[in-house]
């Protein structure tokens, strides 16, 4: 599969509110918040700049972004386990290279995604990883 990441665009919003709203992805994300349409424009008034759609023949299929050093990642249901996510991470870390990661530690399949593009654990609590890119 060729993928493309792309600079966030306000048609992208709703997919992105789709997404991380998606009763597959919302346990992954720290905030479990319902996001009204509203309140993804709002936001994205403010944060369309930092984030990143991937797309696969003209289709979005996930988003990653950065806000304040910390990433944020989701992919589409249909692609997971087919490289989105060490696509989007692979080239995330191209244009910013001192992003980090807190991930809950329930989330393994996020752990081993960022463990594979080589971040590595720098701290933890009693609910999360803390991790940074170490390329050596």
């Amino acid at each position: 599969m060729k993928f493309k990441l792309v600079k966030n665009e306000s048609k992208y919003w709703e997919f992105i509110r789709e997404l991380r709203l998606d009763s597959n992805n919302i346990n992954g994300f720290l905030e479990k918040i319902d996001i009204s349409k509203d309140d993804q424009i709002k936001y994205m008034n403010k944060y369309n700049d930092c984030y990143y759609v991937c797309l696969y023949e003209s289709n979005p299929i996930g988003y990653i972004g950065v806000i304040d050093k910390d990433i944020r990642i989701c992919t589409s249901s249909n692609y997971k386990q087919k490289g989105v996510g060490t696509f989007m991470l692979s080239e995330l870390i191209k244009i910013k290279p001192e992003a980090t990661a807190k991930i809950l530690k329930d989330n393994i399949a996020s752990l081993n995604l960022f463990k594979k593009c080589k971040f590595s654990i720098v701290s933890e609590d009693s609910n999360m990883y803390y991790l940074e890119y170490k390329n050596n």
